[in-house]
């Protein structure tokens, strides 16, 4: 077999108009309208998706609360525990084609998207075991009578996920599977640069036995369908991940009928190197806590503040490191980094860095679109700055590119001052051979999620989330759980 072979692209990509998936079935959209959605490697047209309209998403969201108060409302905790293990089964089985999909749809490198499997195996296990972790409580009570008193838990209803572009695949799951979990019903939008790997689960998911109405997906822009999903009167909550201004939007939205929200928004982490950090290791992980899917990840460690002493020999080391990443088709072996989603998303991140060199900061490697077979593509070389301070741009707003920013500190203390100096508190990250310091970072970091000599591991068993203008709410762990239930009281009385 020929190495260098791409790939043989799955049947699923090889129609090119897509539908919408509403109870159960493929459904034509009552608009005209459609968004063409592309290869960023390449450029090429890969697909049409529908624009939904107002009719489209009331009508999955019609469906989506026939399911909540249909069928789908007698599965016990049994049921959906075995319902979801089907589902694991079903998409191990098709997940080869899950991530091609992805890969051409997204720009992520198969090596990256293959790495997938881990997590979805985890979060699905996860989410089963927590079927059986819905219930409430009996509680004594002081009250007259003999009353007896306790607390139940039930699912919130229909929940509007409103998807972002940067990783479907997974993103989708932390809407679902707590879905599958407790017996709610989902109408999802994912966005319109990326929706194919959310189509195909929706259909996947289907196969395996979910009954039909419980997962739909309208495709569309946010703008459009995802504010129609937003503040429709019969959705209970919405899961959002994206923009911290979007974030702002969806908030106004909800308040159509008071709906729950999660919200996980933008991100300018910090990480910080110390001195005595073991450099082998804290290179190449500070470095790919920025390049990691081209920088687009909400949590990317993209201020980068190092000890003063070791600087040099940091911004050398790194930037090596960065030029030794193959950037390339995600189908092709040996790729690290793949496209930016966009040649839209391209342009905004080399206006950023065109900012950072009229401000002052220093480019040590990067900065440029490569040329030759990859000039079509929306593709940008990983970009180190150094002597940036903490009022640039490129310091202070979301850049979502491989673009990361150097920034010197001194002590401890500064180091803690420079980097809670921003509107975000998505995560953070520490490296240091020194418990104790470690443990001061940890403490006075304002942040949802904190790494220390590691960078990016999440397990859905524990979750993360957002402070400050990164949003509220949490994804994984039982407190995810929670946030698709309500809670009642009960007081009974009076009976034989």
């Amino acid at each position: 077999m020929n190495q260098t072979a791409l790939p043989e692209l799955p049947a699923f990509l090889q129609t090119r108009e897509k539908s919408l998936f509403i109870d159960g079935a493929w459904r034509n959209s009552q608009s005209d309208g459609r968004i063409e959605t592309r290869n960023p490697a390449t450029g090429e047209v890969i697909a049409t998706l529908p624009d939904a309209s107002k009719e489209d998403v009331d009508v999955a969201v019609a469906a989506a609360r026939r399911a909540f108060e249909g069928e789908w409302s007698r599965f016990t905790p049994n049921d959906r525990h075995a319902l979801i293990m089907k589902v694991l089964g079903v998409i191990e089985k098709h997940f080869e084609e899950l991530a091609i999909i992805e890969t051409v749809d997204m720009g992520a490198p198969l090596s990256r998207t293959r790495s997938f499997w881990n997590y979805i195996d985890r979060c699905l296990r996860f989410f089963a075991t927590q079927t059986a972790n819905t219930g409430g409580q009996t509680l004594p009570t002081s009250l007259p009578g003999g009353l007896m008193t306790m607390t139940l838990r039930a699912p919130v209803g229909v929940v509007g996920g409103i998807l972002p572009w940067n990783g479907p695949l997974i993103g989708q799951l932390w809407v679902l599977a707590p879905a599958l979990a407790t017996g709610c019903t989902v109408v999802l939008k994912p966005a319109a640069e990326a929706s194919l790997s959310v189509l195909r689960m929706a259909e996947l998911m289907t196969e395996a036995g979910v009954p039909k109405g419980v997962i739909n997906v309208v495709t569309g822009r946010g703008s459009k369908s995802g504010a129609m999903l937003a503040e429709h009167q019969d959705v209970d909550r919405i899961a959002f991940t994206g923009s911290t201004e979007t974030g702002r939007s969806i908030i106004k939205a909800s308040a159509t009928n008071i709906k729950r929200l999660q919200l996980e928004l933008g991100g300018k982490s910090p990480d910080i190197v110390f001195a005595d950090a073991d450099l082998d290791r804290a290179i190449p992980g500070a470095a790919m806590a920025v390049f990691a899917n081209s920088g687009q990840v909400c949590y990317a460690g993209t201020r980068l503040f190092v000890q003063s002493s070791i600087l040099p020999e940091f911004e050398e080391r790194i930037a090596n490191f960065a030029r030794t990443l193959k950037l390339g088709n995600g189908l092709e072996p040996d790729v690290a980094l793949g496209p930016l989603i966009s040649d839209k998303q391209l342009a905004s991140v080399m206006g950023y860095i065109d900012a950072g060199r009229e401000e002052g900061a220093r480019l040590v490697a990067g900065g440029t679109k490569p040329g030759g077979a990859l000039e079509a593509g929306a593709f940008l070389n990983p970009t180190v700055f150094s002597s940036v301070h903490n009022d640039m741009r490129i310091a202070r707003e979301e850049i979502f590119g491989p673009v990361v920013s150097i920034i010197p500190f001194d002590t401890e203390a500064e180091a803690l001052k420079l980097a809670n100096e921003t509107p975000y508190g998505l995560g953070g990250g520490v490296w240091t051979q020194d418990i104790g310091k470690a443990m001061r970072m940890v403490q006075g970091i304002r942040a949802g999620t904190i790494w220390v000599n590691n960078y990016g591991a999440i397990d859905p068993s524990v979750g993360f989330g957002g402070v400050k203008a990164s949003g509220y709410g949490w994804k994984g762990g039982p407190q995810h759980v929670d946030a698709f239930l309500y809670q009642k009281s009960v007081y009974i009385g009076g009976l034989h």
